[in-house]
């Protein structure tokens, strides 16, 4: 055991039990009797894709909700910081899903198939869905920037948990290396290479709670404007963690693989605008971009090899950190730390 930042101690095989662990199951009649019988809701059911949780929307005639099934492996504090999150930014102004109580006031329930949520329904078109352009990337990065900002001064007891998704444990991927496929391995080694060098630094930079998951099937955009964000979704990978590897993990959605540090800067300049970054948060800014695609590529490989019928899913974001990895491994770093320390 060793003791996390927030004095909470975790074992470290928490690395690899959420990324083992199946999605629980649940049939639609068992659902709809717990949603009745907890939240007093009831309506029509639609099963939502999902990586670790179970996922179920739930649509009334006045309100549509999201039905949560947390992962077995996922302990309930880590639940728990989750939804304090949710609550946190009520009134925030930030487009996040409301947490709606059970009939006795209650946030979370309880039950043998793991704790369950209901949650309101955000509207709005899935960014992945939409054209990629330099405004959404902007619109992207200060939208990230305004949720740290809303996020500041939260603390959780479990926030300090240890998940392969969160940047600061990228030296833990070495054993899923040989996931890899084959013509990313040299680079794949380079970009760990590379963060293990600079991970001494993390220690010194502000550390918060952050989202930590902000791609593309995370974030909605509105229907009439693609460029305007309307909504973030699945604070399920949220961790106490430097906030400048939130920043890495947004941005890393936002290279343009045929533009690589002009889309790099587009993104950092306008999150910057919201929340200034500093100067040494900015140098290992661009390391922790390719970190976090690597982090993408391995942990989805090793995933997909482990649970081949979700593969579809888990694979999602495979191609997009495929492409932005190598095309910002070809840009001189001396180039990238240049133009990111003259924001």
């Amino acid at each position: 055991m060793r003791p996390t930042r927030t004095g909470i101690a975790m074992t470290d095989t928490r690395l690899g039990e959420l990324l083992s662990s199946a999605p629980p199951t649940l049939g639609d009649a068992e659902a709809a009797n717990l949603a009745r019988a907890h939240f007093g809701v009831t309506g029509a059911l639609k099963r939502l894709t999902s990586e670790r949780d179970l996922n179920i929307r739930l649509t009334t005639p006045g309100q549509a909700y999201v039905l949560k099934l947390a992962n077995p492996a996922e302990p309930f504090e880590v639940t728990d910081l989750q939804t304090k999150a949710l609550l946190h930014l009520e009134g925030s102004g930030l487009r996040v899903p409301q947490v709606i109580r059970t009939t006795s006031g209650a946030t979370e329930v309880s039950t043998p198939h793991g704790t369950l949520r209901l949650l309101t329904y955000l509207e709005g078109v899935p960014q992945h869905l939409t054209p990629r352009s330099p405004v959404q990337a902007r619109a992207m990065a200060g939208m990230a920037a305004r949720l740290t900002l809303g996020l500041a001064g939260f603390a959780h007891p479990a926030a300090g948990y240890v998940l392969q998704w969160d940047i600061k444990q990228a030296s833990a991927l070495r054993p899923m290396l040989p996931a890899v496929p084959d013509d990313l391995q040299g680079l794949a080694g380079a970009a760990l290479n590379r963060f293990d060098a600079i991970a001494p630094a993390l220690a010194g930079l502000r550390w918060q709670v952050v989202h930590n998951d902000l791609n593309p099937h995370n974030v909605l955009v509105s229907p009439d404007n693609p460029d305007e964000i309307a909504g973030v979704l699945d604070f399920g990978d949220m961790v106490h963690t430097p906030l400048i590897c939130d920043a890495a993990v947004a941005a890393s959605y936002c290279v343009d693989a045929g533009k690589p540090l002009e889309s790099l800067l587009n993104f950092a300049r306008a999150y910057h605008a919201v929340l200034p970054l500093t100067l040494p948060e900015r140098q290992v800014f661009p390391d922790l971009v390719a970190t976090r695609m690597l982090t993408t590529i391995t942990v989805a490989s090793a995933r997909a090899q482990r649970y081949p019928d979700n593969a579809p899913y888990i694979l999602r974001n495979m191609a997009t950190a495929r492409e932005g990895l190598t095309s910002l491994a070809a840009v001189p770093r001396a180039n990238l730390l240049n133009a990111l320390e003259a924001l």
